[in-house]
């Protein structure tokens, strides 16, 4: 190794540094305090320039003797020009101990095949001696009192059963909890495997394993849903939309197709009573929309209104004036419909659509809707409407891109084209499909896209819109070559989303569920960790 002046800050001074001799670990750097202190954090100055030999990746040991060291920290420097400051683990049970040796070990430089360098290194902490006195007396007892407990855990191991109980009464160290201590002498002592599963049962009735618990990673347990009155609930159906209100706990139940017909009947589904009640049999008799399939619905709960938007139409159906895309409300609380808009196309809205999403900010009171595809005439029939001009039947689908519309002032916005129908100025383009999941998370302002169908192409891409800057930020392309296990592309997406536990849950037709464990922070930048497989698929989001 090479050893150079790392006490002074010398950034422009490329020899100013201490550098290993090969880019093998083990290799460090030990560093001699002058007296015993407690090291608080650590700070690494940078060469001038971004360099080769800065260290990606490294760890930190601290001790009193440089032979017997615990880690402090592992981490990692970017490759860059400014110091960083790194906090270092210096307490013990919640007790400050003290070092003499601080060890910080390189494991790999930002250059594959270049040697490791430090720059400049600064400690700080505590070395006033009233203060680490009594640090060291007390970190000298707990290291005393630990190989005790190694002492007890062998000798009650290999059931020296008099050694165990003398050394434990000279010294009054307790191996374990008592708790634990207990379970040892039913199960192991005593042989008593039903005393046992009676302490466990009362272990868990106490909310012992709680913490534990709620660690663990989620495992899916399905239970069928049995209504009280089996004769009064809804017909078996396709293609409907199903909302739940979190204040009343009432799942909403509009529309859907039964394989004869579409259907127009309005449900309502009380989740504590398990009781189903027949809201409408025919909402367009009271004023409401038609009948209807593979539409969307979306539920504003502060001020208890539903809207939906779209509808499938068979071709024989597409004459121009029944490809008009009427918006609709509910008012719950009125039992009342109201058309919102005949035609959401005439006022800059998407034009009919159907397998679509729609996903509501209820702060700002703003619908977002993205994808689906546009209905369009026969072939040999055109639309001459107000933006329908060219829809005569293309060969090839047309999907629509995404639009918001604003509630108080009746408004519609044009987000994004879908990227093959560019044309608006100023609107950028995405990646329009049908089938898929779009969420909306008011924290983090952005709505989360996943997966869907695009013509004969199944898609698992995975993206957020920042519904206030309008970024659109790429989290996966779903490619295999990635290192995160991404689940199969699938199609009819099925997603709810919990703001406060940070979680978006997505259910497949592939009949697998996906967990989707998100750990949001109100920044900019997305950094992840990748998928992890079992029967649910987790993965964990933070943004800078």
């Amino acid at each position: 190794r090479r050893y150079w002046n790392i006490q002074e800050d010398k950034s422009s001074d490329q020899s100013s540094r201490w550098s290993s001799d090969t880019n093998n670990p083990p290799q460090y750097l030990t560093l001699k305090l002058q007296r015993h202190s407690i090291v608080e954090s650590i700070t690494f100055g940078k060469y001038e320039k971004t360099h080769v030999c800065n260290l990606k990746k490294f760890k930190v040991f601290g001790g009193l003797q440089d032979e017997n060291m615990i880690e402090l920290l592992e981490s990692g420097l970017k490759n860059d020009v400014t110091a960083e400051t790194f906090q270092l683990r210096h307490t013990v049970g919640d007790r400050p101990f003290p070092c003499r040796y601080i060890k910080i070990m390189p494991l790999q430089s930002w250059g594959p095949s270049f040697n490791f360098s430090i720059w400049f290194v600064e400690l700080t902490g505590i070395d006033d001696w009233d203060i680490v006195k009594p640090c060291m007396d007390w970190f000298n007892t707990y290291r005393e009192r630990e190989v005790v407990r190694l002492c007890l855990k062998h000798f009650r191991q290999h059931n020296y059963q008099e050694a165990f109980e003398s050394l434990q009464k000279r010294t009054q160290v307790q191996l374990e909890d008592p708790v634990l201590s207990r379970l040892h002498e039913i199960l192991v002592t005593q042989g008593d495997y039903e005393g046992t599963e009676r302490f466990m049962e009362q272990s868990v009735t106490s909310g012992l394993f709680s913490q534990y618990i709620g660690q663990q990673e989620y495992r899916p347990v399905w239970r069928p849903i049995q209504p009280v009155d089996s004769e009064v609930q809804p017909g078996m159906r396709g293609g409907h939309q199903m909302c739940m209100d979190p204040y009343t706990e009432k799942i909403y139940l509009f529309g859907g197709w039964d394989g004869n017909q579409d259907l127009s009947d309005l449900w309502a589904y009380h989740v504590p009573t398990r009781k189903w009640t027949l809201i409408t049999k025919d909402t367009e008799a009271e004023g409401g929309p038609s009948a209807r399939s593979c539409h969307k619905v979306c539920l504003d709960p502060e001020r208890r209104q539903l809207f939906t938007l779209g509808r499938y139409l068979d071709t024989q159906y597409r004459s121009p004036e029944n490809l008009k895309s009427d918006f609709y409300v509910y008012d719950i609380e009125n039992n009342r419909w109201t058309l919102i808009t005949e035609d959401t196309g005439m006022m800059g809205g998407p034009q009919l659509i159907f397998d679509h999403q729609m996903s509501m900010d209820i702060e700002k009171r703003t619908i977002y809707v993205f994808g689906g595809r546009v209905l369009t005439p026969p072939a040999g029939m055109g639309d001459d409407r107000p933006g329908c001009v060219g829809l005569i039947g293309p060969s090839e689908p047309i999907f629509s891109g995404l639009f918001s519309y604003h509630v108080p002032t009746n408004t519609w916005t044009k987000l994004c084209d879908d990227c093959s129908r560019p044309g608006s100025p100023g609107v950028a383009t995405i990646r329009s499909r049908v089938g898929h999941s779009m969420l909306f998370h008011p924290g983090c302002r952005k709505l989360f896209i996943f997966a869907g169908q695009r013509s004969k192409e199944y898609l698992n891409d995975f993206f957020t819109f920042n519904v206030d800057t309008h970024e659109v930020r790429q989290i996966s392309e779903g490619a295999k070559k990635e290192a995160c296990n991404i689940p199969a592309a699938g199609f009819t997406q099925r997603a709810t989303i919990d703001p406060e536990l940070n979680e978006i849950y997505v259910l497949s037709v592939s009949n697998v569920r996906y967990s989707l464990i998100l750990e949001i922070k109100i920044t900019l930048k997305l950094g992840f960790k990748p998928w992890i497989s079992d029967t649910t698929y987790t993965i964990f989001l933070s943004s800078e």
